[in-house]
């Protein structure tokens, strides 16, 4: 068994603490607050986050990044997007001695365009670390902390330390995968948030199952596209971080994106959405960032471009889903085509 650092002590790092102590090793939970990391020690509770679900006594959480992360084998990073540059600045100002990073947030830096592992490996020094380890999946923090069947998917540039992390997290409620396509399930990770936001605002317009099928499916027709575009395998995007990932969170009011859509397709506006949620909404930022990705790659994103307008546009939901429902006639078969054609050529 393993130390290992878990920084971030929202929903999904609290649940994944919960895994990593069940399997036994020694887990020291990061919160950027001192109240807290004093309400889990004292309570063994994260009622804000992670309400009713009782957190084992072996887990310690502190708000001093220095103690958590010394003599760690092993970190996961497990904060929003917008705050890993942030949190690595000063990680490394603690680091004595080489880790594993794994990271498990989902998303895409607006501007940059750049995936989580490579902001991580912008910021750490690689001296202080062996890889860059992902993990994603279908996996809602609620149904993770009370053991119910999950699967994820880990990926790194290097398979075998992929293999120590999946050793790591692996037990018999929580399945573990590995994968070679780093860049297919980071994005696959990150970009299904941007179509659960639409799913959302489809339900809350009241369109029903048949118009949030139709979005889901040609939803992951623009991740693929777009990650192909980006050097990802086709395939993955039919796996656990594509597919699965895709229904778990646009058919789910556990999902945070579904909700806020939700809201949004109601009528609220999106600074009183975030205000209400409490908690970070990823795909908000994601869309800005895949929006300006797809012209940056000429890639078609008709609803991802269609809830840029929704959230940055002040757009009508329903003017845009008029906008999308009555697109220029096409084949289906087009995308998987131009996808394996572009595939094969490179």
């Amino acid at each position: 068994m393993g130390k290992v650092a878990v920084l971030g002590a929202g929903s999904w790092g609290t649940a994944l603490a919960i895994v990593l102590a069940d399997n036994g090793n020694d887990v020291q939970l990061w919160s950027h607050r001192e109240e807290h990391a004093h309400e889990i020690n004292t309570t063994h509770k994260n009622e804000k986050y992670l309400s009713g679900i009782e957190i084992p006594h072996s887990i310690h959480a502190s708000s001093d990044m220095k103690s958590v992360v010394q003599s760690v084998e092993h970190i996961v990073l497990v904060v929003p997007t917008k705050a890993i540059r942030e949190v690595c600045k000063e990680l490394v100002g603690y680091l004595t001695q080489e880790v594993t990073i794994t990271h498990a947030a989902k998303g895409i830096e607006p501007e940059t365009y750049k995936r989580v592992s490579e902001i991580i490996a912008e910021e750490v020094p690689k001296e202080y670390y062996k890889d860059i380890v992902v993990l994603s999946g279908p996996s809602h923090a609620e149904e993770v902390s009370l053991k119910h069947p999950t699967t994820v998917t880990v990926s790194s540039q290097d398979l075998n330390v992929a293999a120590t992390v999946q050793d790591l997290f692996i037990n018999e409620k929580f399945r573990v995968y590995t994968s070679p396509d780093l860049v297919g399930v980071e994005l696959g990770g990150a970009l299904k948030n941007i179509i659960a936001l639409g799913a959302g605002i489809s339900d809350g317009l009241g369109f029903g199952d048949n118009a949030k099928a139709a979005l889901i499916t040609r939803g992951l027709a623009e991740i693929a596209r777009l990650g192909t575009s980006m050097g990802a395998n086709p395939l993955t995007f039919s796996g656990l971080t594509g597919i699965g990932d895709l229904i778990v969170t646009c058919t789910s009011a556990h999902s945070r994106n579904w909700r806020a859509g939700n809201k949004l397709g109601k009528g609220a506006d999106l600074d009183q959405v975030l205000e209400e949620m409490g908690m970070v909404v990823e795909g908000v930022r994601t869309t800005k960032a895949a929006f300006q990705l797809s012209k940056k790659q000429e890639v078609d994103m008709p609803i991802t471009s269609g809830i840029y307008q929704i959230l940055f546009e002040d757009a009508d939901p329903r003017d845009v889903v008029t906008q999308l429902m009555t697109r220029i006639r096409r084949h289906e078969m087009e995308d998987l085509t131009n996808i394996l054609d572009d595939q094969m050529n490179n």
